[in-house]
Parts: C-alpha cells; sequence; structure tokens
C-alpha cells in the first residue's frame, strides 16, 4: 500500500513498529515480545497539542514480556524513533507514554500526496477482494416510498459508496416484495378505483391509487372491459410495473442506484427455494414435526425453531428469507449485509442463525443494521401526514421541502441505531446550525479563495509549493485534520458507519475556518506574493479537495459558490 492510500497516521504507525522491531533486533528489547506485538500500533490525538502531534501506549502493553518497566521500554523506542525524519521530538509522559511530534515540513508534505491523489485520496484497499451484498432498501410495490425508506436510500447508498472506497466489490440490492396478499389487495384496489366501486375495506388508499388507476385507463381504455378475474389481475401487474417504476425514478432523482432489483417472486418460480431445502438438509439442520418442515435454528442462539413449510405445504415468509440468502451466497457474495427497520429487531438472531445452518461464518458472513425511526419536525409540529399517500411523509415529499443535498446529509450524519428528529425549519436555513451548509459553505469559501488568488497570480500547484513555510500552528493542526480523512473512511468502513465522514467534514470545517482566521491567504494591499501565500493557496487547495472527497462519499454535491 503507497503513502497517497494510507494516512500519516498510519505511516507513523508503522515507524514505531519497525523501531520495535530494530530494537528486538539489536537486542534491546527479548525476542520474546514478538508474540505480544500488535499488527497495527495503536494511536490517539493529543486534545493539548503542547503534547505532541500523536500519543501511544504502546511502551505500557511491552513491558511485562520484555521483564523491563515502562518508561525503560518507552526510553529504547524514543531513541529509535528520534532518527526517523518525519518525527522532529518524541518525549516521554506519565508512566511510559510516548508523545510523538512531528516535523512540520514532512507533515505539510501531505498537501502534495492529496493534490496528486485528487479523488483517490482518501481510498484504500482493506476490503479488496472482498464481495459484498448490500441490501438497503425492501419494499412493496405498491405505494411510494416513505420516510423509513428514505433514511435507508440515503444511508445505504453512503455506506456502499464507503465500502466501495475501502476497495470492495459492492452490490446494491433492492429487495422487492412483489409476491404475497398484498399484491392481490393492491391490484383490487386500483380496479375498484378505476370503476367508481368502494375500496376493499384492507385495501390501499391514498391520491396515488386513483391516479395510477387514471394512468393505466389512460394507456388502455379497454383495461375496465375486461372479464373480472383477468380485469384485477391486469390492473395489479401493470399497477406493480408502473409503481416499481415510479419507485426508481424518485430514487434516482434522490441519488441512490442500485445494482440490483431483486424480486421476491424470483425465489420461487426460479427454484430458488427447492435449492436452499437441499443445502439446509445437507448441512443436517432441517426436521420434520407435525407435518411441519423447521429448521434448528435454536442450534445457533436463536430463541425458537423456524418453521419452513407448514403442515398444509404452504412456505412460510422464513422460508423465503432463507432462501434469500442462501441465493445471495450462491451468487458468490463474501458478506451480506441487511439493513432493516426498526421493526426488525427480531430477524437479527434468527438471520444469523439461518447462516450458521447453511455452514457459514454468521460473524463474517452476515451483518444486519437495524434504522431507528425518522420524525420530521416543521413550524415546532411533527409532520405526520402525506399528501400523496394519505399516511406517513413520503421520500419524494421530504426532497421537495428541503432538498436532496440537505435530506441526504441529515439522514446520513446520525447513528442508525439512534431514533432522530429532522427538522425542515433548520435545513431551510443558511445558517452555521444548518450541518449540510455549514460543510458546504466552507467548500464553497475555499472556491472563492482559490478564485481570488488566482486572479492575484498567486502560484497554485505542486511546482510552486514550498512545504517549510506551513510552520503555524493552525497550518499545523489542519494539516493533522486533512491526515486522517483516510482512517475516517477505513473506520466507517469497518464499521458501516457512514455517519463519521459526515461527523469528520463538519470538524474539518471547523478547523480550515479557523486556520483561515488566523492565516491570512492572500496578501494584504500591495503586500507582495511570497511563497508563504503559494504554500497556503495549495494547502486550500488540498482541503478543498479532501471535503469534496467526503461530501462525494455521502452523495451530496459540492458546491463552487453559495
Amino acid at each position: 500500500m503507497s503513502s497517497t492510500e494510507i494516512s500519516l497516521s498510519e505511516q507513523i504507525s508503522a515507524h514505531i513498529r519497525t523501531a520495535i522491531l530494530a530494537a528486538i533486533s539489536s537486542g534491546q528489547l527479548p525476542k520474546e515480545i514478538s508474540t505480544a506485538l500488535p499488527e497495527t500500533i495503536a494511536l490517539e490525538r493529543p486534545k493539548n497539542r503542547d503534547h505532541g502531534d500523536y500519543a501511544t501506549s504502546i511502551a505500557l502493553q511491552l513491558a511485562k514480556p520484555s521483564g523491563k518497566n515502562p518508561r525503560e521500554v518507552a526510553t529504547i523506542l524514543q531513541s529509535n524513533l528520534a532518527v526517523i525524519p518525519e518525527i522532529a521530538r518524541v518525549d516521554i509522559a506519565g508512566p511510559g507514554f510516548l508523545n510523538i511530534t512531528l516535523n512540520r515540513a514532512s507533515q505539510a508534505e501531505l498537501v502534495r500526496t492529496i493534490i496528486n491523489a485528487q479523488s483517490h485520496y482518501g481510498q484504500s484497499t482493506g476490503l479488496k477482494g472482498v464481495r459484498i451484498n448490500l441490501e438497503f432498501i425492501s419494499a412493496n410495490p405498491t405505494g411510494p416510498l416513505h420516510l423509513g425508506h428514505t433514511r435507508w436510500a440515503a444511508v445505504g447508498d453512503a455506506l456502499g459508496r464507503v465500502l466501495s472506497a475501502a476497495g470492495a466489490d459492492v452490490a446494491r440490492e433492492f429487495y422487492v416484495n412483489d409476491r404475497g396478499n398484498q399484491m392481490d389487495l393492491f391490484g383490487a384496489s386500483l380496479e375498484a378505483t378505476a370503476l367508481g366501486k368502494a375500496i376493499p375495506e384492507d385495501g390501499y388508499q391514498g391520491q396515488y391509487i386513483g391516479d395510477i388507476a387514471a394512468t393505466l385507463v389512460a394507456q388502455d381504455s379497454k383495461l375496465i372491459a375486461l372479464p373480472e378475474p383477468e380485469r384485477v389481475n391486469e390492473f395489479r401487474e401493470r399497477g406493480y410495473k408502473w409503481q416499481l417504476g415510479d419507485q426508481k425514478r424518485v430514487l434516482d432523482n434522490f441519488g441512490t442506484h442500485f445494482d440490483v432489483w431483486f424480486s421476491e417472486r424470483s425465489l420461487h418460480e426460479g427454484g430458488f427455494v427447492d435449492v436452499a431445502m437441499v443445502k439446509l438438509r445437507k448441512q443436517g439442520h432441517v426436521f420434520e414435526e407435525e407435518g411441519a418442515t423447521w429448521l434448528r435454528t435454536s442450534d445457533f442462539g436463536d430463541d425458537k425453531d423456524r418453521v419452513l413449510t407448514k403442515a398444509n405445504g404452504d412456505l412460510t415468509y422464513f422460508a423465503s428469507d432463507t432462501a434469500y440468502y442462501i441465493n445471495k451466497r450462491d451468487r458468490g457474495f463474501d458478506i451480506c449485509i441487511y439493513m432493516l427497520g426498526a421493526d426488525h429487531h427480531g430477524y437479527v438472531g434468527r438471520l444469523k442463525a439461518t447462516a450458521a445452518c447453511a455452514g457459514d461464518n454468521p460473524e463474517y458472513n452476515i451483518h444486519v443494521l437495524i434504522g431507528q425511526l425518522v420524525k420530521i419536525m416543521e413550524g415546532g409540529e411533527e409532520v405526520k401526514l402525506s399528501k400523496r399517500a394519505g399516511t406517513i411523509i413520503t421520500l419524494e415529499e421530504l426532497v421537495e421541502k428541503v432538498g436532496v443535498d440537505a435530506a441526504r446529509y441529515t439522514l446520513i450524519r446520525y447513528p442508525v441505531d439512534a431514533p432522530m428528529i429532522l427538522d425542515i425549519d433548520v435545513l431551510k436555513r443558511n445558517t452555521n446550525e444548518n450541518p449540510v451548509y455549514y460543510v458546504q459553505y466552507a467548500h464553497a469559501r475555499i472556491a472563492g479563495v482559490l478564485r481570488n488568488a488566482q486572479e492575484l497570480k498567486i502560484p497554485v500547484g505542486l511546482e510552486n509549493f514550498d512545504p517549510t513555510q506551513l510552520t503555524h500552528d493552525r497550518e499545523n493542526e489542519l494539516l493533522g485534520a486533512l491526515a486522517e480523512f483516510p482512517k475516517i473512511v477505513a473506520g466507517a468502513a469497518e464499521m458501516r458507519e457512514p455517519h463519521r465522514v459526515a461527523r469528520y467534514l463538519e470538524e474539518l470545517a471547523g478547523v480550515y475556518h479557523g486556520f483561515y482566521a488566523d492565516c491570512r491567504v492572500l496578501p494584504l494591499g500591495d503586500e507582495s506574493i511570497s511563497s508563504l501565500h503559494s504554500a497556503r493557496a495549495n494547502l486550500c487547495a488540498a482541503t478543498k479537495q479532501v471535503i469534496k472527497n467526503g461530501l462525494d462519499l455521502l452523495g451530496v454535491s459540492a458546491p463552487e459558490k453559495m
């Protein structure tokens, strides 16, 4: 992995590990500690920058296996680290903590790394070769996508981008619930509306039903003249096709695109359920009882065994879920990520148990995320009703209120396992309390600075970049923040938490605004243009690139002007 692909902290971590191995090789430390040496040396960023740029407790960890006290180990490592060019100073604190201060010019070389890497800065190869199936919306094609789908449409898409940035081969999948009684009710509701009849008591309501029915009749006026059984069936199938197309349109407008639209029907029509049954029987976890066929999921932590086929021969929903998981694995995916709604907590145990019953490792091959509910507030009151669907507000209506960028960013910036409140009034304000505005404004501000630098003929470009000019504490703080971006992206991928990118961008924007306030980038009045102006302009360009890269991972635009 090249230096353009890893963060500065990872480079320093590697240097420390090399220093430890050198101390073992020279006899300063016993070779027995090799077994206690971690692959990656953990580093922290001290809150007080007087304590250096990075700190590590590795000397304390190696003290016991080396038979020395921590400060002895720290002193040995201090002398070995002092010769590394990127490191200006190593101090020992407390019982044996190592505080590392970097050479300012070496740290400033990060500007060159970022500008050379451009959109690739932040990417890594940690998940290279790993095929991931990311299923992040499962919806009935019987109505508009609602607010619950909206959270996953934003978070799932961002997670897919983050996983791809970490090197994974990601397939984004939409599971279409196009089988079962709800489809028949959908068809009956459309048919009843088209004929002016009462919609079935448990049918679908809302203005959208009338809109679809009118559209279908306009497309084919002969539809209403068909015999009743055939007519209901045609309304169901044509309505299904229309509604699914509308869901695709809304998601495309939201910037969320799927590689696979997987039909639940295909599990049964394609024989995938039978294939799954054969595989589970071979694993020895299927049994018969009281005329039904069961899967012994309780062997793997589920609270009870699950029915696959009822005594009357009907397949259960669990059979479909099981076949779907096995189908994903048969398609060659190493990891299957499920993003489910707040009412699906019970699915976690049974899905993991299903993976175990199929002979897989439930701690690796399957990962289930549960998203909590979203409330929308406007004018101090919760918004509950949809003009179009008659129930909860839809994805399209949310976008109409605040725009794609504000909706996506706000939905992504919170951990998915926490309920969230989305305040429409805040998201419409062009103020710092609106987080997406705050981050986008930082990007636009830098773009403006760079336009002014170009007008003033300040040499911007790596051929004019002198890293030794960047010695101010604010510059050092900004460089430190930029250095963390690859680590943030890798962590977001590993933990399946894209909100880490959003929170990082907000912190980076704040650091940049502090730099901008204390470090003059453009000359004042008749002041001569110097290499310091050029270095700071290049630092601005690097910061702009990182903000853009981060916003791209969230599917949010990076405006040049605001």
